[in-house]
């Protein structure tokens, strides 16, 4: 891309999801032990029935993002402390957890974080706790099984499944709780290039025909940008970067820094970029 063409992908300039998006973070600010500024003034939008890719190096904030939306930040002494977090128009920040998957959000965790030392049903059934048409349970199990096959026939201990299976496990007991919104922390982590395919294909099965939201957080940004319609990049607590995916996967800073365009020791920070300077006009 030349120099003219890519402020169209800055966070101010770029054509955002259209109409009112299923979920919208606004300019949060997220802070540890009262002391530790996260988030520096996120703000990110997800339509509806779309991959949304949220791509950065390790502690760019990604994961504190996802916990901000669901809730989970109190479980390691965070809170939002600026800006808000809309679910299908409504405030959500604030809530409890059981609450916001109450409304309709579920995030799989990084590392899966399965039950180990439960079945691969019973694991299923813990998803649909916060539901309350429990007659329609058991066949959204069967729903499960006939997207991820191999789960019925592990009949033990989900602590004995593969790393594979234990993330179908994890996407499976999600779909249990009828979201309209799943947040996926890392989904191809620990797994054969193989893996990662099958369960990227099912990723986008699931869009496609249950129209299901997903906010994806991934490190393999290739094969993220290439399920996903749009997608920010983050930096530093805040987003640097964002635009539909194909436009990201031609950027030549993006290909540069997670595409394996070259560069070598140069690629460790935008810092180090030739078009920093660019770069800092966004922040």
């Amino acid at each position: 891309m030349t120099a003219a063409a890519e402020p169209a992908l800055s966070p101010s300039a770029a054509a955002a999801p259209s109409a009112r998006p299923l979920l919208a973070v606004n300019n949060i600010e997220v802070v540890y032990a009262d002391v530790i500024l996260v988030l520096r003034g996120l703000s990110l939008a997800v339509p509806q029935g779309q991959i949304v890719a949220l791509l950065g190096a390790n502690g760019a904030g990604k994961s504190t993002t996802l916990k901000a939306i669901s809730g989970l930040l109190k479980t390691e002494d965070g809170a939002i402390t600026r800006g808000e977090v809309l679910f299908d128009g409504q405030p959500v920040h604030g809530l409890e957890p059981e609450a916001i998957v109450r409304r309709g959000i579920f995030q799989v965790m990084e590392g899966r974080r399965i039950i180990a030392d439960m079945t691969c049903l019973e694991n299923l059934r813990l998803g649909a706790f916060t539901r309350r048409d429990r007659g329609q349970v058991p066949a959204d199990i069967d729903m499960v099984y006939q997207y991820f096959p191999r789960l019925k026939e592990r009949t033990g201990l989900a602590g004995y499944l593969s790393g594979g299976e234990q993330q179908m496990l994890a996407i499976g007991r999600a779909l249990m709780a009828k979201p309209k919104l799943i947040l996926m922390d890392e989904p191809s982590m620990g797994l054969s290039p193989f893996l990662v395919q099958e369960v990227f294909h099912i990723i986008r099965q699931l869009v496609s025909d249950l129209g299901v939201t997903i906010l994806l957080v991934e490190q393999n940004a290739r094969m993220a940008l290439q399920v996903a319609s749009y997608g920010y990049i983050m930096e530093r607590g805040k987003v640097v970067l964002d635009g539909t995916a194909a436009a990201l996967a031609q950027n030549e800073d993006v290909k540069e820094f997670y595409l394996g365009g070259g560069g070598g020791e140069d690629r460790k920070s935008f810092k180090n970029l030739k078009s920093y300077k660019r770069r800092k006009r966004w922040l």
